[in-house]
């Protein structure tokens, strides 16, 4: 088992939710993040010095602001885990930063609370 930590835009959520439901992964969360990159370019920032506001182009290269993120957590089957990262990374890349960021970790063991089941039958079957 591998946990999948997405880190995406906020406004790329609904997108990666959908494309991820229609391949069959059900079980996720998401939650509220926030974060930057190595860069120290704040997309508002940006997008106001592209549109001539002085203030915006002052700040440049100066702003080391967290910026709101979204976090997708999935546990997966193992067999599933490229397939779940590429649908990701498609529906996430822009090719600018800020796209986000993917983390995939070891899960020891996963239990269903309600059942008491536990291991790979816990889990999403694509």
């Amino acid at each position: 088992m591998k946990e999948i930590m997405a880190i995406v835009r906020m406004s790329m959520i609904n997108q990666t939710r959908k494309a991820l439901t229609e391949m069959g992964v059900s079980s996720m969360t998401a939650t509220d993040a926030l974060g930057r990159g190595a860069g120290l370019v704040d997309m508002n920032l940006l997008k106001g010095a592209e549109q001539g506001y002085e203030e915006a182009i002052s700040q440049l290269g100066q702003s080391n602001r967290l910026i709101p993120k979204r976090m997708i957590v999935i546990v997966s089957k193992d067999k599933h885990v490229d397939k779940i990262v590429k649908t990701i990374i498609k529906v996430n890349q822009t090719g600018k930063p800020g796209d986000g960021k993917i983390f995939v970790l070891p899960v020891a063991e996963s239990i269903s609370v309600r059942t008491a089941e536990d291991g790979d039958s816990t889990l999403d079957d694509l």
